[in-house]
């Protein structure tokens, strides 16, 4: 997106001066994104993921299933509820859903990827953390390291993606 289409935000009106909100006009696009302003979208996408991993790992043991379909089940529900929670956001800034689920795809897909992949390689290489159950400490604390390595290598990717006016960037055209 090119700066010049930053000139005017009707909707942004009553923002002046709060750049520290959005992490100032380079956060949407055309410069560099602040770590903070990637931080925040990165944290934004793992809590969509940690809600649906654990939800899915939750059902699949309760059902009984074997790591692999639990792990997908884990992964779906983490994409699931990773994009509800943009959609959540930019449906109550106006968009209609055709548009918002645009928004979130283009917001979070790659960020997602990024941390489903991270997390379940880091929950694949702790020794004995797939057999782990819910009431083990093995699994908590495995999961608690796979989520915060995916987040150091996913906060980089939003940051560049941001600083690109892609990923959160799209989403910050819609905040009020």
């Amino acid at each position: 997106m090119e700066h010049e289409a930053h000139e005017t935000h009707d909707h942004h009106t009553g923002h002046e001066g709060r750049e520290e909100h959005h992490g100032g006009h380079a956060d949407h696009g055309g410069g560099t994104a602040s770590w903070s302003t990637a931080a925040k979208a990165t944290l934004h996408c793992l809590t969509g993921c940690a809600i649906g991993e654990v939800l899915g790992m939750i059902i699949g043991t309760a059902l009984g299933w074997g790591n692999a379909p639990t792990m997908a089940l884990a992964i779906a529900l983490a994409f699931f509820f990773g994009y509800a929670l943009t959609l959540r956001g930019v449906l109550a800034a106006g968009l209609d859903l055709r548009s918002a689920v645009r928004v979130a795809l283009a917001a979070d897909t790659l960020s997602i990827l990024v941390m489903e992949i991270v997390d379940n390689g880091v929950l694949l290489l702790v020794p004995g953390a797939m057999d782990a159950h819910l009431d083990d400490a093995l699994f908590w604390g495995a999961l608690a390291f796979a989520f915060a390595v995916a987040f150091l290598v996913t906060t980089p990717v939003n940051k560049w993606m941001i600083g690109r006016g892609k990923g959160h960037a799209v989403v910050h055209r819609y905040h009020h």
